[in-house]
């Protein structure tokens, strides 16, 4: 297990998450705890890109239930197609979102959030979770977020 992270300023997007994703499969080889291991990936990416939120929900009892995150205090329970987060879980899919504000049926659990990219996380097939980025800047997110934040949450072993 990494001690600390080395983190890259001066390089681009994509070889920042290029010299971040060998450090989280460090961080989480041979840790069993999936708190513990979605707890740490919510520090590498925070302390990587420092953006204003990112967090996991995990699907318990048919809604999406906070789990670990990094950032200002979040909504708790988020409903099947509610918000982004609910609908990347109702449609098993990525969603990027330029402009929270222009997302119908957008949930502000901070009026500061603008920019939104979320992943669901899969198990045996099933929406399971969702990993949720949030940014204070319109347009913060592209097609580079979605492709390695798919590759860091196909990392998380849910079978423990």
């Amino acid at each position: 297990m990494a001690d600390d992270l080395s983190i890259l300023t001066s390089a681009d997007k994509a070889e920042q998450y290029q010299s971040l994703i060998p450090q989280i499969e460090a961080l989480l080889y041979g840790e069993p705890d999936l708190v513990a291991n979605l707890a740490n990936v919510c520090a590498a990416l925070k302390q990587q890109f420092n953006w204003f939120w990112v967090g996991f929900y995990l699907v318990k009892n048919n809604e999406l239930v906070l789990g670990p995150f990094q950032g200002p205090v979040a909504c708790t329970r988020i409903g099947l197609g509610k918000g982004v987060c609910g609908a990347a879980w109702q449609q098993a899919k990525t969603l990027l979102v330029p402009n929270v504000d222009a997302f119908p049926g957008h949930i502000a659990c901070s009026s500061l959030s603008q920019s939104e990219v979320v992943v669901p996380l899969f198990n045996d097939g099933e929406v399971a979770g969702v990993l949720d980025v949030d940014s204070e800047y319109l347009n913060h997110f592209d097609a580079t977020d979605v492709e390695y934040l798919e590759q860091i949450v196909k990392l998380i072993n849910f079978h423990v």
